[in-house]
């Protein structure tokens, strides 16, 4: 990425997405509910789910709400039956979008995205227009002055994919989306703590925005985020922070 900055591009997500944490409770509840009735409640034995409680910790959401979210998705407790459902299209500039669902009410979910893509200048595509554009994968963003070599060696070890270094200084690890807890276990043991982390959908290419695009775009996002039903939203633009 000429000219840009990825550890500020990384810094402005995660500080978008700390405002978002209060408002952020319903959709991790969702997340930990369906987790909990794929694989079952036992986190021990159920990546996704630690991945969805790490989460709402993350976003401080009382234990007692994590545990009610969980009997949800066991049966112990009545709960409302959440559909996976994925979206794709196009933002300013062409860039790329997906955006993954939990929904009781597919027509109502689908007019809301479509809404929101066409208010702020996007498209709504078909399913698979953009997919092949991104890689299912686990990734830890580790700050400036993180020792590359040591934390490659233990990245690799611990089974990373990949360990890709930016001209910030910031160095980004790569793992297979089940061996991301495991992958992230190992390294916070030898002392390496990512400054961001996430199982996410990888752009492949990026499509560099600024200026009045970089704001379009953001809004289209946020627009998209703020759904009840949108869970996470990835895309291939790097907005200049």
């Amino acid at each position: 990425m000429a000219g840009h900055s990825k550890w500020a591009n990384i810094q402005h997500r995660k500080g978008r997405q700390d405002e978002k944490r209060g408002a952020a409770f319903s959709k991790v509840a969702k997340e930990i509910t369906v987790a909990a009735k794929m694989g079952g409640g036992d986190q021990a034995f159920n990546p996704r789910l630690r991945l969805a409680v790490d989460k709402a910790k993350a976003a401080n959401m009382p234990k007692d709400k994590i545990d009610n979210a969980i009997k949800k998705g066991t049966g112990e407790l009545e709960g409302v039956d959440y559909v996976e459902i994925r979206y794709e299209g196009y933002g300013i500039g062409g860039a790329a979008i997906m955006v993954d669902c939990l929904t009781d009410n597919k027509t109502r979910t689908v007019a809301e995205v479509r809404h929101a893509f066409s208010k702020h200048g996007g498209n709504m595509g078909t399913d698979g227009c953009v997919a092949f554009q991104f890689k299912h994968c686990g990734q830890l963003i580790f700050a400036p002055g993180t020792d590359e070599a040591k934390l490659m060696d233990a990245a690799i070890e611990a089974g990373a994919e990949d360990v890709i270094s930016s001209d910030d200084g910031s160095i980004e690890v790569i793992t297979p989306p089940t061996d991301y807890m495991t992958v992230k276990d190992a390294l916070e043991a030898v002392g390496f703590s990512a400054e961001f982390g996430q199982v996410t959908m990888k752009a492949e290419n990026e499509t560099e925005l600024a200026g009045e695009d970089a704001v379009r775009m953001q809004k289209l996002l946020d627009a998209l985020e703020g759904l009840d039903d949108v869970q996470e939203v990835y895309t291939s633009a790097v907005i200049d922070a």
